[in-house]
């Protein structure tokens, strides 16, 4: 297995030079300038990541990763633990929305158990269990430090054991929108109430508890925030690392790597405060419905493709964005430029000129 020091110096800069034959073709292309908005701004970011002009995305893969928290005890879910096991199964055989999805749109899917606090005997479910779940946050850390390094790594093999065009990384684990509330709490040096959400939903009384919770994990452990692996080790989880891990490998072999949610943009985070450069190989799907959601958008300098509403988590948004990014590179290759199209596009010269209009990706 790669090591975190081998996976984080394999991460480069965006291609500057693809990236500048991008916004010259885009520059060409029958259309006032910018007209196609992010999608513009999508095809230079494609470019600078793999390095080449054109990329098509006919490979998507959605990697799910699946563990359990501890911290459930503290009845800051809905949910009991066993739905952890089961959904992880059900993702499998395509009956949760996110294995929806990604089999309605050709997507494939690859789940993964760091931490289930069970037995799995279902072939379909990829086994590189870590540990029977974490530690109760509330009254120590989450893991070891070496249980957090060996996720990340995990998380990275097999993003890099699959080839695909592009990737999606989502989660299943009963309690982990507790733990990324308290990761994402350490990392911006927030207060608790400003980061944390009602998960998939709980009382008034469970809520008020859940961010006590936090505040008590926050108290109790002391993470650093100026590293993440101890802020994974001692508030996160297995799930979370990771996810990290998995955005991390997706930028070392130069493929755009795509967010989910609340979840998923936590792990994203950690991932580009251990390598600032994988930030740019990211790209966010929709814009989770959770309350830390949008600071953790605001720290990483992204904004979310998609208004839709949704708070699932699994990875459901990434199908979706896979199809914009997939339009994206169509529009680069495949529209006519002004001279293919005989069009004479001097009539723009003064737009350009006036408005001095550039395109550019938010990287």
């Amino acid at each position: 297995m790669i090591t975190l020091e081998e996976l984080l110096d394999a991460i480069a800069p965006l291609d500057a030079l693809a990236m500048a034959q991008a916004r010259e073709r885009q520059a060409k292309l029958a259309k006032p300038p910018g007209s196609l908005g992010r999608l513009e701004a999508f095809s230079i970011q494609l470019a600078g990541i793999t390095g080449r002009l054109y990329n098509p995305i006919e490979k998507k893969h959605l990697l799910v990763f699946a563990a359990d928290n501890g911290v459930v005890a503290e009845g800051v879910s809905s949910s009991p633990q066993s739905v952890t096991l089961q959904q992880t199964i059900n993702l499998t055989r395509a009956k949760t929305g996110a294995s929806v999805l990604a089999r309605h749109f050709g997507c494939a899917l690859t789940v993964c158990d760091v931490g289930i606090n069970a037995d799995i005997r279902e072939p379909a479910v990829l086994p590189r269990k870590i540990a029977y779940g974490t530690g109760n946050i509330l009254y120590g850390p989450a893991m070891t430090r070496a249980q957090a390094v060996q996720a990340i790594c995990t998380g990275a093999e097999v993003a890099r054991s699959v080839c695909a065009d592009v990737y999606g990384v989502g989660e299943m684990g009963i309690g982990n929108t507790t733990t990324s509330s308290a990761v994402l709490a350490v990392l911006l040096s927030a207060d608790v109430e400003t980061v944390t959400g009602r998960g998939g939903g709980i009382t008034d009384e469970a809520f008020e508890k859940k961010k006590a919770v936090i505040r008590g994990a926050i108290a109790r452990n002391r993470p650093d925030p100026a590293d993440p692996v101890d802020v994974l080790a001692k508030v996160g989880g297995l799930d979370l690392a990771a996810m990290c891990g998995a955005f991390l490998g997706a930028a070392s072999m130069r493929r755009p790597v795509v967010i989910d949610g609340f979840i998923s943009v936590v792990a994203a985070l950690c991932a580009a405060r251990l390598s600032p450069a994988a930030r740019d190989y990211m790209i966010p799907s929709h814009a989770s419905y959770e309350i830390g959601y949008r600071l953790a958008m605001e720290a990483l300098e992204l904004e979310p493709v998609l208004l839709l509403d949704m708070r699932l988590g699994e990875g459901s948004g990434c199908p979706l964005a896979f199809e914009i990014l997939s339009a994206a590179s169509a529009v680069l290759a495949d529209m006519a430029t002004f001279d293919e199209a005989g069009i004479d596009d001097g009539y723009l010269e003064e737009i350009r000129q006036g408005d001095k209009f550039t395109v550019t990706a938010k990287v």
